[in-house]
């Protein structure tokens, strides 16, 4: 019989207040470790452990790599490293990005599921898109326990409502119910199953078996998508697993359709604004030759440098009304999906 007595959390925006709440109801002997990925810039300070050790009877802490994994302790991946565990330890790295980020909660989520099977009870909490689902939907393969907080009572609802969607979670709880249900199945020994196994853990070795066997001529399973990855300019791979699509380029940059799309439109944005530094760029230039020109008396080609650049001041307008457009059909977007949730 084996303990369940690894717990992985995942959450975004919102989340450190959620998981403040969290930690602060569990119990100071509570016999199990918790691992919790919260999304970070890569060049953010986080002060998680220091907020959570201010409310919480559990010691939480950054990771370092290789430590040994105590139990009775909270992990916090730090920015810019995803936290991996092992049979015994924790590993960070500082692999491809996954959803758009690093830590990401599917890349600890997976690790979690292969080392420690039923043992292990994933948790989603607040946050924003969906990262974080196909891990889950991994640790169910593997004979862990899916739990997610409330959709009504998260502050942003993304990530719980796409865990519900795609998988079949155990519970859906509030806050002041999910601590009490992780001492619960904490206490519940479980028989371990070795037969459980799930081919989105093998997305990498998949995209390089595909990749090869297309050089050779041969028709794989997964295929080459349209779209290129937003973080390296390389093929997407398209993988579809039980209900699930997700890109994976050869770098090993993943994506859900969700973040892929949301990458996509950041991408879009950031073009966007570098046509329009450089069309002003460009008028700049237009107005300093027309002075030039004025200086040499040369009045037609001041003139003809004058309109230059007001038509690159024009199209600059266009392209920042373009952007302007763009930003309020997200919002609308969003605020149409709130309503249909509720």
């Amino acid at each position: 019989m084996l303990e369940r007595n690894i717990i992985v959390v995942g959450a975004s925006a919102g989340g450190v207040e959620t998981l403040s709440q969290l930690a602060k109801a569990l119990p100071a002997d509570l016999p199990v470790a918790v691992f919790v990925t919260l999304h970070f810039p890569s060049y953010a300070t986080s002060m998680l452990p220091q907020i959570l050790n201010r409310c919480c009877t559990l010691p939480a802490m950054h990771a370092n790599d290789g430590d040994l994994i105590e139990l009775g302790r909270i992990y916090i991946a730090p920015p810019d490293y995803h936290l991996l565990l092992g049979n015994s330890h924790i590993r960070l790295d500082r692999g491809p990005r996954e959803n758009g980020h690093r830590p990401a909660v599917d890349t600890m989520f997976r690790s979690a599921a292969r080392s420690y099977g039923p043992r292990t009870i994933g948790v989603i909490l607040s946050g924003m898109l969906d990262d974080g689902t196909a891990g889950l939907k991994l640790i169910k393969a593997h004979g862990g326990i899916a739990i997610v907080q409330d959709p009504s009572e998260a502050l942003f609802d993304g990530m719980v409502s796409s865990a519900i969607k795609n998988v079949k979670v155990d519970a859906i709880l509030r806050l002041s119910d999910l601590a009490a249900q992780l001492v619960v199945l904490s206490q519940n020994p479980v028989e371990e199953d070795n037969s459980m196994s799930n081919n989105l853990e093998q997305e990498a070795e998949l995209v390089a078996q595909s990749k090869a066997e297309l050089e050779q001529g041969e028709h794989p399973e997964t295929s080459p998508s349209m779209v290129t990855c937003p973080d390296c300019g390389g093929v997407l791979w398209e993988l579809r697993s039980n209900g699930l699509i997700r890109y994976r380029c050869h770098a090993g940059h993943a994506y859900s359709s969700d973040s892929l799309l949301s990458e996509q439109a950041d991408l879009v944005e950031t073009s966007l604004w570098s046509a329009v530094r450089a069309l002003e760029e460009k008028a700049a230039l237009a107005e300093r030759m027309a002075k030039q020109a004025r200086e040499q008396k040369r009045m037609l080609s001041e003139a003809q440098f004058l309109r230059r650049a007001e038509e690159s001041r024009q199209q600059a307008d266009v392209v920042r009304g373009v952007i302007s457009t763009q930003g309020e059909k997200m919002q609308q977007v969003k605020s149409e999906e709130s309503i249909m949730k509720e």
